[in-house]
């Protein structure tokens, strides 16, 4: 299994950071270049437990199909997203969010395996571990643009605590 680490510092509550990094609506904006979109589950919102979304984009010009289930949920310190049915072998997401003083850390723990064997793992050499780094620190970088500026309200529900609460 491949593992991808990444820290970010974002200086904003943690609750802001915690539903902006389970947002379905920043997701999209995130991976624009993919031209990914949520066709079936939770096709906008925050990302609950145990719910899903079908995610479909368009990678190396090719339009693949991902479903992510949220499999687990401790607001807002920790989630865990997991691939359901794609084409990775495996894919486990952690994300950790610790408040330290006027800023989060957030960690990302993304855990992955390619299919096809020697194939795949060559593949992942060759590009594939360079390329969801890209993408991941990508979608870290404007999880802390809009949790850092007022952008952050055209994502997040107007009362953003409960939201965190529920959930």
């Amino acid at each position: 299994m491949n593992k991808i680490e990444l820290y970010t510092n974002i200086h904003a509550p943690i609750d802001r950071c915690f539903d902006l990094a389970r947002s379905i609506d920043l997701h999209k904006l995130s991976v624009r270049e993919t031209n990914e979109i949520a066709v079936v589950g939770v096709k906008s919102g925050l990302l609950g437990l145990n719910q899903r979304v079908l995610l479909q984009a368009t990678y190396t010009g090719v339009r693949k199909s991902l479903e992510v289930k949220m499999s687990k949920l401790t607001p807002p310190f920790f989630f865990t997203d997991e691939i359901v049915n794609g084409i990775f072998t495996s894919i486990i997401h952690d994300h950790f969010f610790y408040d330290i003083g006027d800023e989060t850390v957030m960690i990302d723990h993304f855990f992955y395996q390619t299919p096809l064997g020697l194939i795949g793992e060559a593949t992942n050499i060759l590009f594939m571990y360079r390329y969801l780094t890209r993408l991941l620190r990508q979608r870290n970088e404007i999880i802390r643009q809009y949790a850092e500026s007022d952008k952050w309200k055209e994502i997040l529900p107007t009362v953003q605590s409960e939201v965190s609460i529920v959930c």
